[in-house]
């Protein structure tokens, strides 16, 4: 005989699922700050060329940008994305906390509000829901158009925040994470900051701190965010479709490298904890390659590297030709 426990009357009504928005809402303050993190670095790209080609570019410039945009990208792809979203492996926690640090150099988000974003994607990709699928509008011309630029940054002005609660209940919980989403802010400053002050110091002139802070931050920050949001917009309407997915991400081969491997989007979407997302010959993976340099170090561990079954199950099969 099976014994069902009956409800205490003290015990309440029964939990309500949490909603989607998070009723915190971005503040008119966090709207502007978007608007100059997305509007300050376009100009200073536009601005970069003829800055170099008179007197605005020096190998310490160079230096110092390289190094910040392989540092905070790989924080984003390897960190905030592949370990901090999908569980793509395990990291020992000094790892962990130099992830999620790289990550937040990026300007993106907190690493809190970057997974719960993400995942809330992965749920509805391309479908009602998708926080930035540029097929929002429709399919045609100008409908698609609009969407890719909605896609590419005009989400980031909506003023309703992704429930973290709901996508990120576990990175809530986590004290670590939850110290990295409080310092934010400083990290963001720091990011700005440091190439400046490094200019300085490498070149020890004034010069020199302002055109660190141009290359190693304006310029840095700009092209490490369009190349992010690409993924969003491009990634989602124009490529290559290698395996089966219920949504519309494609290969992007060109965006590869400066994308470390996100942009073999078509996969991840297919295969989202899968810790290398360019599996192809010839899909080179600079995140993947990484983990596993990480794991060979005993700084990773369960990584989830590509399955040759799955694989095969999932790819898609081209017509051939008669």
């Amino acid at each position: 005989m099976t014994v069902v426990a009956e409800r205490s009357p003290s015990a309440g009504p029964n939990p309500q699922p949490k909603p989607d928005i998070d009723p915190e809402r971005k503040t008119r303050g966090e709207l502007v700050t978007f608007g100059v993190v997305v509007a300050a670095p376009l100009i200073a790209i536009a601005a970069a060329v003829p800055f170099a080609w008179g007197w605005g570019l020096g190998w310490s410039d160079v230096l110092i940008a390289v190094v910040f945009y392989v540092v905070s990208g790989l924080g984003v792809t390897v960190g905030l994305h592949r370990h901090f979203t999908h569980g793509s492996f395990k990291a020992k926690r000094p790892l962990r906390i130099a992830l999620g640090i790289a990550g937040s150099l990026s300007l993106e988000m907190s690493v809190l509000d970057w997974v719960a974003t993400h995942r809330k994607h992965h749920k509805f990709s391309d479908k009602e829901g998708d926080p930035h699928s540029p097929w929002r509008f429709g399919s045609g011309f100008r409908a698609l158009s609009k969407g890719l630029l909605y896609a590419h940054m005009g989400w980031l002005f909506e003023a309703e925040r992704t429930n973290r609660e709901k996508y990120a209940p576990d990175l809530v919980k986590d004290p670590d994470v939850q110290k990295l989403h409080a310092w934010f802010p400083v990290l963001a400053i720091t990011s700005v900051a440091l190439p400046a002050v490094l200019g300085g110091l490498l070149t020890w002139s004034l010069w020199g701190a302002v055109t660190g802070f141009f290359w190693g931050s304006l310029v840095r920050i700009g092209l490490l965010h369009h190349v992010t949001w690409s993924i969003n917009s491009i990634c989602h309407v124009f490529g290559e479709e290698d395996f089966e997915v219920r949504d519309k991400s494609r290969n992007v081969w060109w965006l590869a490298i400066p994308s470390f491997g996100e942009s073999w989007h078509n996969l991840h979407h297919s295969d989202p904890t899968c810790a290398r997302h360019g599996v192809l010959k010839g899909q080179i993976d600079l995140s993947a390659g990484l983990i596993r340099w990480f794991e060979k170090a005993g700084w990773a561990s369960d990584v989830r590297w590509p399955n040759p079954e799955r694989l095969a199950a999932r790819r898609v099969e081209r017509p051939t030709a008669v």
